[in-house]
C-alpha cells in the first residue's frame, strides 16, 4: 500500500511539473512573439508618458495598446486601449450612457490594474522587458487564444489585446478586441462602427467548454 501511495504521489508531482513547464513555455512564448511584433513596427512603439508606460499604435493610427512601466505609478491603468470615440458617436453611442471615466480627450479608454507593486529592471527599461514584468508578476492576465492562434492581454470585462504567436502564420497579427455590450447598451449598432468587425468569436468558458461570444475586433497585418 505504502508503494502505491508513494507512486500516486509521484505521478502527481510529475503532473504538476509539467504544467508548471508548460505554463512557462506560454508564458516565455508570449514575450518572444510580442517581441517580434514590437520589432516589426518600431515606429509604432513609443514611450507613453502620461500614462508612465509603452504605447504600440495600430497602423491607420486610430488605437493603442498601453502598458505600464511600473504598476505603482500607472495613473489610470496599467494595461488598457485607448481607441478612438468618432466611429462608435457615428453608430448611435451616447456618451452619456457610456462608464463613467471610459471617455477621455475623444478617446475610448478600458483597461485594468494589475497590482501596486514597484517594478525594478537590470539595465535598460524597454518595452519588451516591461511586457516581461507583467508575465513574470501577473502571469494570469495574459491568455491564448488557440481558436486564432494569439497570445493576448486581458483588459477585464470582456477587452483584450491579442497578437499572433507566429506572425508568418497567421494573417491577423495585431488584434485589439472590446466587449461590445457597454456601447450596444449606450446605442451603438454594432454593425456600423466603422474600423472595427462585429463577430461571433470562439472562445472558453470556465470550465473549458468552447463557446461563442460577441466581440467588436480591430484586426491589422502588420507584416
Amino acid at each position: 500500500m505504502k508503494k502505491i501511495v508513494l507512486g500516486i504521489m509521484a505521478m502527481a508531482t510529475v503532473v504538476t511539473l509539467t504544467s508548471c513547464r508548460q505554463l512557462d513555455v506560454v508564458g516565455k512564448t508570449s514575450a518572444s512573439s510580442f517581441k517580434q511584433i514590437l520589432d516589426a513596427v518600431p515606429s509604432q512603439v513609443a514611450a507613453d508618458e502620461s500614462e508612465n508606460g509603452w504605447s504600440l499604435t495600430a497602423p491607420d493610427g486610430s488605437a493603442k495598446f498601453i502598458w505600464s512601466k511600473d504598476f505603482n505609478k500607472s495613473p489610470i491603468y496599467d494595461v488598457m486601449l485607448e481607441v478612438d470615440l468618432k466611429p462608435f458617436t457615428n453608430a448611435g453611442a451616447d456618451v452619456n450612457k457610456l462608464p463613467g471615466g471610459m471617455v477621455k480627450d475623444n478617446k475610448i479608454v478600458v483597461g485594468t490594474s494589475l497590482g501596486n507593486e514597484s517594478l525594478s529592471y537590470d539595465g535598460e527599461v524597454t518595452p519588451i522587458k516591461s511586457y516581461e514584468k507583467i508575465v513574470e508578476m501577473k502571469r494570469d492576465s495574459v491568455k491564448y487564444h488557440a481558436a486564432l492562434d494569439h497570445f493576448g492581454v486581458d483588459l477585464e470585462n470582456g477587452n483584450m489585446f491579442e497578437w499572433a504567436k507566429d506572425m508568418g502564420h497567421n494573417d491577423k497579427d495585431i488584434v485589439f478586441v472590446l466587449n461590445p455590450k457597454v456601447f450596444i447598451d449606450a446605442g451603438v449598432d454594432p454593425n456600423k462602427v466603422e474600423g472595427w468587425v462585429f463577430a461571433k468569436v470562439e472562445t472558453m468558458d470556465a470550465k473549458g467548454k468552447p463557446i461563442k461570444v460577441d466581440k467588436l475586433l480591430k484586426p491589422f497585418n502588420i507584416k
